[in-house]
């Protein structure tokens, strides 16, 4: 059987009839019956006739993360869905949060870009709701809840340092302090709360696997019972995997040649960082720890810790620890800082140290990093200039804070939900 492209002319022995059948049903499923509606295709034909313009420019719009209170009746969640309907805003994420005497509904909206959060607001409140919290979001949002949640779990259980992240991500602009059980002193700081954690409206204090406590805050929203559940199922998973890091390192040779592998570092560092101490001369210790230099190995203990930050390490080829770097979580910030021992000073290692940790930050969502040292140590002013990074100095009695505005390492966008 052989298969045309396009069809045969009639048959001489067809009925007239048949033909005349075919040709009124192709009409009719090519063109409305009359009296009816345009079809879509007929009304762009016309208007492009007309020299109209075939499509319209979609209208801009703004994405907004809004959190309000209302009662826990039977149609007050229609009520704030209509309101925005009202004003053309779309809901593209919902999450609840019941209460005892309400419930903390949580939007994510895509509204226009000409209605202000205040019209926004003013539209939810005369709809029943109270408490009404509007924020500026941005595509990284659209990630639902519970795979922003898995993700979070997934990094805090490869990565030790990952919990004071993960939990700043799962509730947003919010500071985390890690508060240790003792002091450098050795003096009980009694800050341990109990086993089942704390919640005091804006403030959540959990216990730290590692000891002491995670403070978490946030002055201008309380926190809700589904988010202080939330944080104590990440903690409780960082402490049931124990202590971990990455321990993939890096071989980097030096311009002279010689070769160092960089990798991350932790407690289990501390013996080799007292003995690169001692090999440091008291000037190098004096511009790292700004203070009593036989004070020096008190601080290691709690700059080793994942729960502080991340410290990179460089060892030789024959094991030995000539280099550390810091990257301190400090709220919006993180602090950066460095030791080299003498004798490998100059060689390019703080540097690299240096740039690592500051990619580290800008992975993470840092917005900027600062370095306390003194006006004198020309090491590491030279490698915050190398990073090419505008800079910002604030000198008072000697001592020098360098700041280092950061561009955020770009995450994948989400494709934007569907209109409902």
């Amino acid at each position: 059987m052989t298969f045309r492209a396009t069809p045969e002319p009639p048959s001489p022995r067809r009925p007239r009839w048949r033909h005349e059948l075919v040709a009124w049903w192709s009409r009719r499923r090519d063109h409305a019956p009359p009296g009816s509606s345009p079809s879509p295709a007929a009304d762009a034909h016309t208007a492009h006739a007309a020299g109209a313009p075939e499509t319209t420019p979609p209208e801009a719009t703004t994405l907004w993360r809004m959190r309000t209170t209302v009662r826990d009746e039977p149609g007050t969640l229609a009520a704030l869905c209509a309101a925005l309907a009202g004003h053309r805003v779309d809901i593209l994420a919902l999450q609840t949060h019941p209460l005892t005497d309400g419930t903390v509904d949580e939007f994510l909206l895509r509204a226009p870009e000409a209605l202000p959060s205040t019209e926004l607001s003013d539209a939810v409140a005369a709809a029943g709701g109270s408490g009404t919290w509007v924020e500026r979001a941005d595509a990284h949002d659209l990630v639902d809840a519970p795979t922003r949640a898995l993700t979070l779990a997934t990094r805090t259980a490869l990565d030790a340092a990952e919990l004071p992240l993960a939990l700043r991500q799962l509730f947003g602009r919010c500071t985390i302090r890690s508060v240790p059980a003792k002091s450098f002193s050795g003096r009980s700081l009694e800050s341990t709360p109990p086993a089942e954690g704390v919640l005091e409206e804006t403030v959540m204090r959990l216990r730290d696997p590692s000891g002491g406590a995670i403070i978490i805050e946030r002055p201008y929203l309380p926190f809700t019972p589904t988010e202080f559940a939330r944080a104590r199922a990440l903690v409780e998973l960082d402490a049931r995997l124990g202590p971990r890091i990455p321990h993939d390192g890096d071989v980097l040779t030096l311009p002279e040649g010689n070769a160092v592998t960089v990798r991350r570092a932790d407690a289990g560092d501390l013996a080799a960082a007292r003995e690169m101490h001692t090999r440091c001369s008291p000037a190098t210790l004096g511009l790292r720890y700004h203070g009593p230099v036989g004070d020096a190995d008190r601080y290691l203990a709690h700059l080793l810790s994942p729960r502080f930050g991340r410290t990179l390490a460089a060892y030789t080829a024959s094991g030995r620890l000539v280099a550390l770097g810091h990257l301190l979580w400090d709220g919006d910030e993180a602090e950066v800082a460095l030791i080299v021992e003498d004798e490998w000073q100059r060689r390019g290692v703080g540097g690299e140290l240096l740039r690592r940790l500051v990619a580290m930050a800008a992975e993470t969502g840092y917005e900027s990093v600062y370095a306390v040292t003194q006006s004198a140590n020309t090491g590491m002013v030279t490698a915050m200039r190398s990073l090419e990074l505008p800079l910002d100095y604030q000198i008072e009695q000697g001592t020098l804070v360098i700041s280092a505005r950061l561009d955020p390492a770009p995450a994948p966008v989400p494709p934007l939900p569907h209109s409902r």
